[in-house]
């Protein structure tokens, strides 16, 4: 990630934290309805998974600018995901979900660049938890910008 999508990445998450919670619960909502198939895979309470997937979004976007700190804890994110169920193609679906989310939550404000900035930081943790859950699954090759064609 370059600076400039760290510090727009930031700066619109300053918008969205307000309504964190709300914005979990949409994400949720809009993951269920593209794949209606991962519902199974989350054994918590909504209300217990929405609070920790707004943690864990906060502390990853407050430390984009020190991804080396944070890739232990994402990678054992990854392969704590996998004995939940998680497969790769679930990675796009969650992606796509993230987007729309933040599309609907930043309305005019998420443009182009913040798109491709929040698209990027996406792609990192992705790829991150990937890499872990799978290391000899995935080639060097494998982009961490498999958003770039997600739909919203």
């Amino acid at each position: 990630m370059t600076p400039q999508q760290i510090a727009l990445v930031q700066t619109s998450f300053l918008t969205v934290q307000p309504i964190l919670d709300t914005a979990a619960g949409l994400f949720y909502d809009r993951l269920f309805e593209l794949d209606p198939t991962l519902r199974p895979l989350f054994r918590t309470s909504r209300d217990q998974q929405t609070r920790m997937l707004a943690q864990a979004l906060t502390i990853v976007v407050k430390s984009l600018d020190r991804l080396d700190a944070i890739r232990p804890a994402v990678e054992a994110l990854g392969r704590r995901h996998v004995g939940y169920g998680v497969r790769d193609e679930h990675y796009e679906t969650v992606g796509a979900a993230l987007l729309w989310t933040l599309q609907e939550g930043l309305g005019s404000a998420f443009t182009p660049a913040v798109r491709d900035a929040w698209s990027a930081a996406y792609g990192w943790i992705a790829l991150t938890m990937q890499r872990a859950a799978a290391p000899t699954a995935l080639t060097d090759t494998a982009s961490p910008h498999t958003l770039a064609t997600a739909h919203v």
